[in-house]
């Protein structure tokens, strides 16, 4: 069990901490393995009974470590330590509470649509820059944000990557509340433990209630996956990518020839 996934037990609640802020938190094929065994065995013990996933330091998470990434996903999201970490997000039975104390950038805004719970501090900022990369929004946030947000705010985020300050994130329903940095973590596990303490199964039927046919999802994860696969094999990531790791601009004007 990778370090950079700090995994800490008290009270009912399951705490998950992205611990690699020396890297901004950006995620590697190790942490994402330890997040998805963490999950699937969170789901088989009732000793658990809600999960609360915040970050090290002042950052929530880059997202993907790219470098890792490209070696990790060259096939694409099927099978891969990334893929297999969202659908044991996406279904996942127990609630989720999220504690984001910085930017969350990818996949660190889109856990958080399968999250009940988020508390954000006022540093906090959502951004999914997928398209910059010359990819296409993955665990689902293609269908999720337009529902949870409107059309109008889902193409300013998907399509311009445009990234969501604190107050704003909370305006738009995606942030439960904005609280102090300094009474962040603390607030989040507070909530969290009410939920622990709630009637285990009313909770779980009340989650599915409130939920989406999971079955709609997946089928659209899968599109997804399948989308950016392609988008991953394609000249217009491998242009985003190669920019990024030269420091410097990317010219897509080639690509699109």
């Amino acid at each position: 069990m990778t370090q950079e996934i700090l995994i800490h037990e008290a009270g009912g609640v399951l705490e998950l901490c992205f611990n690699r802020p020396d890297k901004k938190n950006a995620i590697t094929g190790a942490m994402y393995g330890a997040l998805t065994a963490a999950l699937k065995d969170a789901s088989t013990r009732s000793t658990v009974r809600a999960v609360l996933v915040t970050g090290e330091g002042n950052i929530f998470t880059a997202g993907n470590d790219i470098k890792d990434f490209l070696a990790m996903s060259g096939g694409g999201l099927d099978g891969a330590p990334p893929g297999r970490f969202i659908r044991a997000l996406a279904t996942f039975s127990k609630p989720l509470v999220a504690a984001v104390n910085g930017p969350a950038i990818g996949i660190g805004t889109t856990l958080l649509l399968h999250c009940d719970l988020v508390y954000a501090s006022p540093a906090a900022s959502l951004s999914v820059p997928f398209v910059d990369l010359g990819l296409v929004p993955e665990a689902g946030s293609s269908a999720l944000l337009p529902l949870r947000v409107g059309f109008a705010r889902a193409a300013a985020l998907l399509l311009l990557g445009e990234p969501m300050e604190a107050e704003a994130a909370r305006a738009a329903g995606l942030v439960n509340a904005v609280v102090p940095a300094g009474d962040l973590l603390e607030h989040a596990r507070a909530q969290a433990r009410k939920l622990a303490a709630k009637p285990p199964a009313a909770l779980a039927a009340t989650r599915v209630l409130m939920r989406s046919e999971p079955g709609a999802l997946l089928a659209q994860m899968d599109r997804e996956a399948a989308a950016f696969s392609e988008a991953l094999r394609g000249a217009e990531a491998r242009e985003a990518f190669t920019a990024f790791l030269e420091r410097r601009a990317p010219d897509f004007s080639a690509a699109a020839e």
